[in-house]
């Protein structure tokens, strides 16, 4: 049977994306979508799907709260997963409850691998809407809001043969491509010893550095311009040596337009 599915999440252009991905993926259903909070816990109990792909940030009642109102009603859960542009105390905290989450924009081999562990979860039924572990992690939530600071305000970049030592605030940007993560600032280009930018981003000030792109990190005080670009889309160009210019993904433009008011 077909697995039945639900997508809340209060941006067009990502719950597009989204659903593009699942009806290309073979045995999904997607049963209908929300764009709040309040439609999040209607449609939930409306329809009784197999899992929900619930957005995190949401004006109003957030993806925690749906959960934490559907608990007090005593509803029974479907499988939740998390979706999160730039959230990364979340994402630890779901790793921790073994709660799935998707990382905006979304990667189809990722979302492949999530409707596994779902059908997984599902099959198993020892514990069918994992309402333990949502219940966990909302407490986790309630009793620590604020991301973790990063622990030194140095990265280490390999450059010219040395393990330099940079400020952060020294990073313009760092992007990757073919598996190597490269760090630029105004001086110099190294390249990380992290293997993701997942794990570069767990080093840097979540309030400084921004996931623009699934392939780039900016340091938000170091954009130099904000370019409008094809089809409602945007660049911004750095204040590194070559100007760089560095695209928006779709799903990352709301989260623009909030920075700078746009």
């Amino acid at each position: 049977m077909a697995l039945t599915a639900l997508i809340i999440d209060d941006e067009p252009l990502a719950r597009q994306e989204l659903l593009y991905l699942l009806e290309s993926a073979e045995g999904v259903e997607v049963l209908a979508q929300g764009a709040n909070g309040i439609e999040a816990v209607d449609l939930i109990r409306a329809h009784k799907p197999d899992v929900v792909f619930l957005d995190v940030q949401m004006p109003g009642l957030d993806g925690f709260a749906v959960l934490k109102k559907l608990l007090d009603k005593k509803t029974e859960l479907p499988q939740v997963v998390f979706a999160t542009a730039f959230d990364q105390y979340a994402v630890r905290a779901f790793e921790v409850n073994a709660v799935d989450y998707l990382l905006k924009p979304f990667d189809r081999k990722r979302v492949l691998k999530t409707i596994e562990k779902v059908r997984a979860r599902i099959a198993d039924r020892t514990d069918p809407g994992g309402e333990a572990k949502l219940d966990a992690l909302l407490r986790l939530v309630e009793t620590r809001t604020q991301p973790a600071r990063p622990s030194t305000s140095k990265v280490v970049v390999r450059a010219l043969g040395r393990l330099l030592l940079v400020d952060q605030k020294e990073i313009c940007f760092a992007s990757i491509e073919g598996g190597t993560i490269s760090v630029i600032t105004r001086g110099m280009e190294g390249e990380s010893n992290c293997r993701t930018l997942e794990e570069l981003m767990d080093q840097l000030d979540p309030e400084a550095f921004w996931r623009a792109h699934r392939s780039f990190v900016v340091n938000i005080q170091h954009i130099r311009e904000v370019v409008p670009w094809f089809k409602s889309s945007y660049q911004l160009r750095m204040d590194d040596p070559k100007k760089t210019e560095i695209p928006v993904s779709r799903a990352q433009t709301k989260r623009l337009r909030e920075l700078f008011n746009l």
